[in-house]
């Protein structure tokens, strides 16, 4: 995978520093009580550049929590063992991001109090295909092609539905438990990427 370019590191970091800022104030105010101007004031940019990068304040807010957490369990997945088959690695790689995870009770609260932010969420967990397709590629020294791009957006699958099923249980669950029940189904076809 290539590094990116200067102008592509700001993007990144404007869209981090936007999405920061949403998910901080909506956590301290309410998600109702937060504003556009607010959140683009709060990253330092103006209301012109948030919507550059947000075509809601409920994607904002969410876009923390999975565009951060996608990019990480990429990296967790290039780091595992090298030996270990590619289930395995995945299956380790996700477990331990999400028991990591800063999702307490107030966080659960904060994404189910409306069906938008419940919807934007769930949309963010779904970026996870990209950056896992691209970890896969890379332990296996093969292309981002199609077997793994599908298998990625399987896996990506996967953990929207144990996500779902947390947020209906009001996060009564381990979610990392229930990331591990969803995705154990997959390792076999996992196994098989870069198989002769």
């Amino acid at each position: 995978m290539e590094t990116p370019g200067l102008r592509e590191r700001k993007k990144l970091a404007t869209r981090s520093a936007l999405s920061a800022a949403a998910l901080r104030l909506a956590a301290e105010r309410g998600p109702d009580q937060v504003r556009v101007e607010e959140i683009a004031a709060a990253a330092d940019v103006s209301p012109r550049t948030y919507n550059n990068y947000f075509a809601s304040r409920e994607d904002a807010i969410c876009a923390a929590l999975g565009a951060e957490r996608a990019l990480s369990a990429g990296a967790a997945v290039r780091a595992r063992p090298a030996a270990e088959s590619p289930g395995t690695a995945v299956l380790a790689a996700l477990t331990g991001e999400y028991a990591r995870a800063r999702l307490g009770p107030d966080m659960v609260a904060l994404v189910t109090s409306s069906a938008a932010l419940r919807a934007a969420y769930l949309r963010a967990v779904a970026v996870l295909d990209g950056p896992l397709a691209e970890a896969l590629a890379a332990r296996l020294g093969v292309p981002v092609d199609l077997p793994v791009r599908s298998l990625a957006a399987a896996v990506s699958g996967a953990v929207r539905v144990a996500v779902e099923q947390w947020l209906d249980d009001d996060g009564a669950a381990d979610l990392h438990v229930l990331v591990a029940t969803c995705v154990r189904h997959l390792l076999p076809a996992l196994d098989t990427l870069g198989a002769p």
